[in-house]
């Protein structure tokens, strides 16, 4: 319980109505989640506003209301309070709230549209291995320690996130690493969280639903950076173009990491195949169970955040030699009949770009790389012919098929990804709607030492079809059709 003069700390206010000497016991934003003696949140949202629920939260028990329009009517022995940005000063109430967790923990924000789940995963199980207790906030899951806490965005809202900082912090959690998504940032999620360092791995077509353009996209990632402190650290990797713009305007230390160019930390991969890479950073060489250029990045940011956080190097290069992939990240697995299969979240045209390239590097030549992608529904339909035409380019046979489709009707999306398929390519091209049926086919389409690539959905356990989530595990299938194959 706090006072809600003291959790209205920092929020901008610039009306009240009412006494702010009332108990607060809960924050909600989501009306139905009100209790008796909340402090309501009415947050103007992509979709709902919620000051129209303003009326049914007082009904259930809120005492007092943070908004940006105050309602016509007030009922007595309530308190409404004025901000400009409600999200952002939802995020203020929260941290005060739970008495500003991210001061005490050190916290590490990861930002860039591919990369951040892997980094983050990497750092949590990285210094859990140099013996720490670890925080982790990422799409796949939410860690506190070893103990697992699902997870339902890129980054919580800015309630949920004080709370899991809170609870880490009592369970003796010394840092957390944070995936930072440009939604979170641009709704304000982490408004008042106090960040001891970011990092930035790159920046490339996607979200441009939400976003619309990319300056809008690419504004938002800096933001983050502009909002570090004096002591914080901001990381970014300088062989994206767009590293340096990060950097222009934060009070952080800068630094900055590369396998092209000159920068604080380097690496270069001297050896690559499905196996691993042997890897040559900042002049020691380290063997990792890792595979491909992208995740020499992401290992080489790890190497680098962990050397800025105070860690000996030989300790850090020791831990990353036994670092095992994440679940979705280029997980590799062989058929009896030799037959590469490999499953990978790569659901943006760079990303899958990096994956087709990793694979075509480490292939000797006489290999099919069959490669099977789908686009999501709701989402940015810019992207969908590149995927198709980055596939066809990069591929031997290609199988369009369904992803999360979401609202959308699945052949229309496949229809659209089909505008990016070259005349060339035609006779190369299957569209097979559903997904389980276009693996167990590309199985069928490999020979001995072919590679199966399948994209998109990575670590899901689900297919999102018209607001229903099915269970579907793209390994799952791969595995059972591999064995099946045996038999």
């Amino acid at each position: 319980m706090k006072l809600l003069k003291d959790i209205l700390y920092k929020t901008g206010i610039e009306d009240v109505v009412g006494s702010t000497q009332l108990a607060i016991e809960k924050i909600c934003f989501d009306s139905r989640e009100v209790e008796k003696f909340s402090l309501f949140v009415a947050v103007s949202g992509t979709q709902v506003d919620g000051h129209e629920y303003i009326e049914k939260a007082i009904e259930d028990g809120a005492v007092a209301v943070v908004c940006e329009r105050l309602p016509a009517t007030q009922k007595e022995g309530v308190a409404y309070i004025k901000v400009q940005s409600s999200s952002a000063a939802m995020g203020m109430i929260a941290a005060n709230f739970y008495d500003n967790p991210s001061a005490e923990i050190k916290l590490i924000g990861i930002t860039g549209t591919n990369g951040k789940t892997t980094t983050a995963s990497l750092l949590h199980d990285l210094f859990t291995r140099l013996g720490y207790k670890v925080g982790l906030l990422s799409t796949v899951v939410n860690k506190i320690g070893t103990e697992e806490i699902p997870s339902t965005h890129t980054t919580p809202d800015s309630i949920q996130l004080n709370g899991l900082l809170r609870y880490m912090i009592a369970e003796g959690c010394e840092y957390c690493f944070m995936e930072v998504s440009s939604h979170a940032i641009h709704q304000n999620r982490i408004a008042g969280v106090d960040f001891a360092g970011g990092v930035f791995t790159n920046i490339t077509h996607d979200h441009l639903d939400y976003h619309k353009t990319f300056d809008e996209y690419l504004k938002a990632k800096k933001k983050f950076f502009d909002g570090l402190s004096e002591s914080a650290f901001a990381l970014v990797n300088k062989d994206d173009r767009n590293g340096e713009v990060m950097l222009q305007n934060t009070a952080a230390e800068k630094h900055t990491y590369a396998l092209k160019n000159m920068s604080d930390y380097s690496c270069k991969v001297v050896e690559n195949d499905f196996s691993g890479m042997l890897l040559n950073i900042d002049g020691s060489e380290v063997w990792t169970k890792l595979i491909g250029n992208f995740n020499a990045y992401n290992l080489l940011a790890i190497y680098s955040t962990a050397l800025l956080l105070g860690q000996d190097k030989l300790d850090v290069l020791t831990a990353i030699s036994n670092l095992i992939s994440v679940d979705g990240r280029f997980q590799y697995i062989k058929s009896a009949k030799s037959v590469a299969g490999i499953v990978d979240y790569a659901h943006t045209p760079d990303a899958l770009k990096n994956v087709l390239k990793t694979i075509n590097e480490i292939r000797t030549g006489n290999e099919n790389v069959i490669t099977l992608v789908g686009c999501g529904g709701d989402r940015d339909k810019e992207k969908r012919p590149i995927m198709a035409q980055i596939a066809c380019e990069l591929s031997d046979r290609i199988i369009l098929t369904s992803d999360n489709p979401r609202s959308e009707n699945p052949d229309e999306i496949i229809k659209d990804m089909r505008q990016g398929v070259d005349g060339v390519h035609f006779n190369k091209v299957l569209a097979i709607t559903n997904r389980e049926e276009a693996i167990r086919t590309a199985c069928s389409l490999a020979q001995e030492g072919d590679v199966i690539l399948i994209a998109g959905k990575g670590h899901e356990k689900y297919q999102e079809i018209n607001g229903e989530k099915i269970p579907f595990d793209d390994l799952k299938i791969l595995r059972e059709t591999f064995e099946t194959q045996i038999n």
